[in-house]
């Protein structure tokens, strides 16, 4: 059992963004399994699912914002995360040949706020789903998010779909809208309709503004960035002498390598939207040097 439980670790360690992702869904799916089980043995009368769904009241939301992350990585049914886990398995794999693992971890939880935002005002200013009262759960928003943002940033790039052939991937995107739009309001998925219209609207914008030049991820991934650290263990402040030196302590030099990470990835996100002449004279100082270390 043991040797399992290692083996998945390190297959989540050596995995790439879209792998750890898919991880973390299993895991929240196994996990909320186990607990709705010791629940139902034991009797208890605890509604595990309306601590980790969004709630499409506000008057609860405000007690639980949470649920406005925790929603897009929970499944309860089998079918339902086998699904959702193969749609974002390809359609990521896409993603991530033309954009960086930082765009896809933020898209991924900016799409699931996108359904979030859309599904709470549908339910909220609509009189005929403002009657009801309901929860929504996975990851569906998300993968949505990603397959529009690919599609509408490679528009004739060809996929082969099973009993289809060889599709674009915009034809693809545009039918599953088209699909959502027909069945709003209608069967029991209304809130899976409408966030995946929102995620699909976030997975457009971004495309649209990645072509421009604007990357509208690039705020997501410094508080991603930011929340992981709060859970890292403090560095020591062990003071060396660093290439160049500089005295620094281990802290201040990989925070400063760390910015300029960041900066040579905005550096060549630029040069992928608009060619490497679109950069300034410090730009190209900054990239020149970084080659050279």
């Amino acid at each position: 059992m043991a040797d399992i439980i290692n083996d998945i670790k390190n297959k989540y360690k050596k995995g790439n963004i879209l792998t750890k992702y898919i991880f973390i869904n299993i895991a929240v799916f196994l996990l909320l399994f186990v607990l709705t089980l010791i629940r139902k043995l034991a009797g208890l009368e605890v509604d595990i699912e309306s601590y980790v769904a969004i709630p499409s009241g506000l008057q609860m939301l405000i007690y639980r914002p949470w649920t406005l992350i925790t929603y897009i990585f929970v499944h309860f049914e089998i079918f339902h995360i086998l699904f959702n886990m193969l749609f974002l398995y390809w359609f990521g794999q896409l993603f991530l040949m033309y954009f960086t693992p930082k765009n896809f971890g933020s898209l991924y939880i900016l799409g699931g706020l996108g359904g979030a935002v859309l599904y709470l005002l549908i339910y909220n200013l609509i009189p005929y789903f403002s009657a009801q009262e309901a929860t929504m759960v996975g990851a569906s928003a998300s993968a949505m998010a990603i397959m529009f943002g690919v599609a509408f940033y490679v528009p004739d790039l060809h996929i082969n779909m099973l009993f289809v052939g060889r599709i674009k991937i915009l034809y693809v995107a545009i039918t599953l809208f088209i699909m959502d739009l027909l069945f709003f309001g209608l069967g029991e998925n209304l809130g899976g309709h409408i966030s995946h219209i929102g995620g699909a609207a976030v997975g457009y914008a971004f495309a649209k503004m990645y072509i421009s030049g604007k990357d509208i991820t690039r705020w997501m991934s410094n508080v991603i960035d930011r929340t992981v650290n709060l859970f890292k263990p403090s560095p020591k402040k062990k003071m060396t002498v660093k290439p160049g030196g500089k005295n620094e302590t281990d802290y201040e030099y990989n925070q400063r390598r760390a910015r300029q990470t960041e900066e040579i990835d905005a550096i060549l996100d630029k040069i992928k939207a608009s060619g490497y002449s679109s950069l300034s004279k410090d730009e190209k100082k900054k990239l020149f040097d970084a080659s050279k270390n």
